[in-house]
């Protein structure tokens, strides 16, 4: 009896929802990376406990995110998200047809396959009983005519009938695939899940819930986008704020009211903890990493297919051979001799850009234009090898690039310090015996120790290695050999780096800080799940901008007009790319940072071709000179400047004069002229204000003494 009545109290108290709930989007506020998706849906609660499945979601919800409210006096027992893998996300209309065209055409395609079978049939048939007459009797003339002519007439209608099925056929079968390629085109998966909510609640009274269930989701984003507009110098600059709206979560967010925030909720929020740090000796050559975590607001553009731009040092100057590649990927390219690259995007979201005696820099693709400056490390005292156990320090190292030769043996002697080939026999294919300069009498006969790409090669695999694809090698000798691989480097060790094993990265570089900018959209919108971008218009600014052309000469030889934007931080500018519209006409991109401490914020309008500047050297200057153990070199230049426009122009130039690191050399009889000079930083400023056609002309000079044995990067 107890039992009894314990049975029927949980049927009373417990019931589930045999059907599942639906849900209706009503607001999606979209993150830089990522979106937060509100719903509502109406539920008639029952006394008890009930659970609820709202199904139709985005599989790509994450699970801690969700929230549930309107719960009034109901409470929670349980929330639950998992995968319907026997449930598929609906599709659109447009969809719908073309999937409905495919099945159309597949159908007519199997006609026409049963009509080319029938009459393959029919023509076996007539090709097996073509025997006539039989051994008694013989078929006369006339007969064998009308025989034949059947035969002709009816294989020949059959041949044809089957090529115009087949003609058929193939046509169908392009329809089919400019349709599949057009269903690519829109993104479309057929093979996407769905997701569920499971909610479990009681209620002490039945009542009729209005709920309401926040979560977040991946595959959605926004990213910005800005058109500068100048119709002339003097007049105000025209910025069109723009967002770039796309997601794929499987679900269409149809006429909802849409909200964009500048806020990453992915991005790390753990604050540092800084802690005591210790000297101490150590033992061996440990490399540590002395540099805080740099901080971006870049955010990855799913949109970007190709990224170009100019890899500089941190003077300014181009660097060649940077290599650049896509994170995760081996699809990379080496910046050439002006620092230019490009590089079509495969799947990658950053992009990771190394050099030798360089930090490392890694950032999110979030533009076509991507011009980076990298940091001299400053950790790299001497020569860095990249061994197979790690990353070292060495001082006592030769090296030599671009190794090209029929053999790799002999390429390297005369190409790395200290190389020296011995044949060891008479024989033509006796293998020559490598050696190293200052390896002792002792190891006569031995062979060196060969690591390429951090991996150590015997002596027969080292000449299967293709001199073309040998881009570096270095010398390790002395103790720093023996010291890292033992007694088998008493011969020497040669670390040679392949293409193959050029694209290494250092790390990730974790973007820190949230901004908390919301940009509420008043129109409704609808988004579809295909994963392209719907441009939004967040604001229009008539922004004042004082218009002025800068020339540096030193770096690039064309004169760029600026727009200095004062007050900037009002617009709530992000990082992202800018079309630039001058005079009406397209003028190409550039990038608007302003991760900027300066009150103003200066955006590049692109090159003037009416404008020129030319630098020379004056070679004739003074001859160089020795003065006992010093030799002096002296540099003049000449900055000729045309304004070949017709009006009058400002323009503000700047050139440099190095700044010695060392007290062994010495920069002296600085002659500057007009300009304004930063004796610390070396920077020299001229104002200029050039009427139409006007030139006008700009020197200065310096010498440099260091000592006549050294070298000095000049």
């Amino acid at each position: 009896m107890k039992k009894l009545f314990y049975l029927l109290f949980l049927m009373t108290t417990l019931s589930f929802s045999s059907n599942p709930t639906p849900t209706t989007i009503s607001d999606v506020t979209v993150y830089l990376s990522g979106a937060q998706v509100t719903r509502t849906a109406t539920i008639k609660l029952p006394v008890g406990t009930t659970e609820f499945t709202f199904d139709k979601l985005s599989p790509y919800i994450q699970e801690a995110s969700i929230q549930v409210s309107g719960l009034k006096s109901a409470s929670i027992l349980s929330i639950n998200f998992g995968i319907n893998y026997l449930s598929k996300q609906n599709q659109t209309e447009s969809v719908e047809a073309f999937q409905d065209q495919i099945k159309s055409f597949l159908d007519k395609i199997q006609m026409e396959d049963g009509l080319i079978a029938g009459f393959n049939e029919e023509l076996s048939v007539i090709q097996s009983n073509r025997h006539l007459g039989n051994d008694s009797q013989v078929v006369n003339l006339e007969k064998l005519k009308q025989f034949t002519d059947y035969y002709r007439t009816r294989i020949t209608e059959i041949k044809s009938s089957i090529y115009a099925s087949e003609k058929k056929k193939h046509s169908f079968q392009k329809e089919i695939s400019d349709i599949q390629k057009q269903l690519a085109e829109l993104n479309v998966n057929d093979k996407v899940q769905t997701g569920e909510i499971k909610i479990k609640l009681n209620a002490s009274t039945a009542t009729t819930l209005d709920i309401i269930i926040k979560y977040n989701v991946i595959n959605a984003g926004w990213f910005p986008i800005y058109d500068l507009k100048a119709d002339k110098i003097n007049a105000p600059l025209q910025l069109a704020y723009k967002a770039h709206v796309y997601q794929s979560t499987g679900n269409k967010w149809e006429n909802v009211k849409l909200t964009l925030s500048t806020s990453d909720p992915n991005t790390n929020n753990l604050k540092p903890e800084v802690n005591t740090k210790y000297l101490n000796f150590i033992s061996h050559n440990t490399y540590y990493n002395n540099n805080a975590t740099k901080s971006y607001n870049y955010k990855y553009n799913p949109m970007v297919q190709t990224v170009s731009g100019i890899v500089t040092a941190n003077d300014g100057s181009p660097l060649p051979g940077v290599n650049v590649i896509e994170k995760g990927t081996t699809n990379g390219v080496q910046t050439d001799f002006d620092g230019n690259y490009t590089l079509k995007i495969s799947t990658g979201n950053e992009l990771v850009y190394s050099f030798i005696g360089m930090k490392s820099e890694s950032l999110p693709i979030h533009s076509s234009i991507m011009n980076v400056s990298l940091d001299e490390d400053v950790a790299m005292l001497d020569e860095v090898v990249v061994t197979g156990y790690g990353t070292r320090r060495y001082a006592n190292t030769s090296s030599v690039t671009t190794v090209t030769s029929e053999n790799i043996e002999n390429s390297l002697a005369g190409k790395v310090a200290g190389v020296q080939i011995i044949q060891s026999g008479g024989r033509p294919d006796d293998r020559p015996i490598i050696k190293f300069r200052g390896v002792g009498s002792t190891n006569t006969g031995m062979q060196p120790l060969y690591v390429v790409d951090g991996q150590i090669y015997d002596e027969y695999q080292i000449n299967n290695i293709d001199p073309n694809d040998v881009i570096d090698a270095r010398l390790l000798k002395d103790a720093t050999s023996t010291a890292l691989y033992g007694s088998r480097a008493s011969a020497g060790v040669m670390i040679i780096t392949t293409k193959k094993g050029e694209y290494t990265t250092n790390g990730d570089v974790i973007e820190q800080g949230i901004t908390n900018t919301r940009f509420e959209i008043k129109k409704p919108y609808t988004i579809p799940s295909d994963g392209d971008v719907t441009v939004i218009e967040i604001e229009n600014y008539s922004v004042p901008a004082t218009y002025a052309y800068f020339a540096a000469p030193v770096l690039n030889e064309n004169v760029f007009l600026t727009a200095k934007i004062g007050n900037w931080e009002q617009y709530n500018l992000l990082p992202a790319e800018a079309n630039v519209y001058f005079e009406g006409s397209y003028s190409g991109k550039t990038n608007i940072n302003p991760m900027a401490t300066t009150d103003s914020l200066t955006v590049s309008l692109g090159v003037d071709p009416n404008v020129v500047i030319k630098r020379t050297e004056l070679n004739d200057f003074k001859k160089n000179q020795y003065i006992g153990s010093n030799k002096i070199i002296n540099k003049k230049y000449e900055l000729e400047l045309k304004n070949n426009k017709q009006t009058n122009i400002d323009l503000v130039l700047f050139d440099r004069i190095p700044i010695s690191q060392n007290r062994d050399i010495k920069v002296e009889d600085i002659e500057i002229g007009n300009a304004n000079y930063d004796s610390e930083k070396g920077i020299m400023e001229w104002k200029v204000n050039l009427k139409p056609n006007d030139k006008s002309t700009y020197s200065f000079s310096y010498s440099i003494k260091y000592p006549k044995y050294k070298r000095v990067n000049l």
